[in-house]
């Protein structure tokens, strides 16, 4: 079988956590194409890294490559990710995959238009303790499920992030609040409707962006909190509790995608409290292996495109929510 080649979009800071991750997947990354190929950040980031610099964006999706990863500011997730598969690569891009369930609706046609895979890139849904939580979920362990409640917040110090920057996608829900609402889908599915709440730099929605934001997802027989922040302390809070009639699982750290220490599952029922570990694990290299192999037909892709349009129309109910102070229904 020969080497499924990569081609990299930017020198994000992201891109040091998949470059490690294709190689132990036995993939090999042989482009890497930035805004300014000429500067020292480029050539610095293409030396540490062993990845041959071959130019613009454009030249890398015109390189020989099978598939290009996309970790671009987000409103670069469209025209990139669209150009890579008309060019005949399949695409791993960042989540939020788009800036909306339009876009989004435009890359899954693409992909299967073409017959290219892609997908969104949550590493975190490969951990096995996402695993273990959505058989939670499923096998009515807790009974049935009443709540969930989900958070994820940071310090973001840097003025100049361009997360703060309405115009290329910014705002805390589309950055750390996405994480929230995507494992609620996965463990509830999808929400009649929304309900939320937001902090807007500048004061209002027309002049900034959500620096934090507060959402209700209405179920038939549960309710879902998400919260999300750019400005919480450190370091990062990332919390999960489901509760249903019959007991709790609470887990920290519950998003991480690379862990470094094992993931615990405390467990509160009838029979008393009990915990579940996970040793530490790649979910990186995961999804990595998993995207190769659906790139190659030799698996079916566990998160089609379908299902980031499904999560998109979801983020995009939370923010019309937020700005006009009322519930939104789910679009379907």
């Amino acid at each position: 079988m020969t080497t499924f080649r990569w081609g990299i979009l930017g020198a994000a800071r992201i891109a040091r956590a998949l470059i490690p991750a294709i190689r132990a997947s036995g993939g090999e990354v042989v482009a890497l194409g930035v805004r300014d190929p000429a500067s020292d950040h480029a050539r610095t980031f293409s030396q540490e890294w062993d990845v041959p610099l071959v130019g613009g964006y454009q030249d890398v999706i015109a390189a020989d490559v099978d598939a290009i990863y996309n970790p671009l500011p987000n409103d670069l997730h469209l025209p990139w990710t669209l150009a890579a598969l008309h060019a005949g690569k399949h695409a791993l891009t960042e989540k939020p995959l788009t800036l909306n369930a339009a876009e989004a609706t435009q890359l899954a046609d693409a992909a299967q238009q073409t017959g290219r895979t892609l997908l969104e890139a949550f590493a975190y849904r490969f951990q096995p303790h996402v695993t273990r939580l959505r058989e939670i979920a499923q096998s009515g362990e807790l009974g049935e499920l009443r709540a969930v409640t989900a958070t994820f917040g940071f310090h973001m110090t840097n003025p100049d992030d361009f997360r703060w920057t309405a115009e290329k996608g910014g705002g805390a829900l589309y950055d750390v609040g996405t994480y929230p609402v995507n494992l609620t889908r996965l463990l509830l599915g999808e929400p009649r409707a929304v309900t939320a709440q937001a902090r807007w730099t500048g004061g209002s929605p027309e002049h900034g962006v959500d620096a934090g934001l507060s959402g209700l997802l209405h179920y038939p027989q549960a309710l879902a909190t998400i919260s999300c922040a750019f400005d919480w302390t450190e370091p990062s809070t990332q919390r999960l509790t489901l509760t249903g009639t019959r007991g709790t699982v609470d887990v920290d750290g519950v998003f991480h995608s690379h862990t470094q220490h094992p993931t615990r599952l405390r467990i509160t029922d009838a029979t008393g409290e009990r915990t579940e570990d996970f040793p530490p694990f790649n979910a990186y290299a995961a999804m990595v292996s998993h995207f190769q192999r659906a790139a190659r037909g030799e698996e079916t892709p566990l998160y089609p495109p379908t299902e980031a349009v499904a999560h998109a129309r979801v983020l995009d109910a939370l923010l019309d929510s937020a700005r006009k102070g009322s519930e939104v229904k789910i679009q379907r």
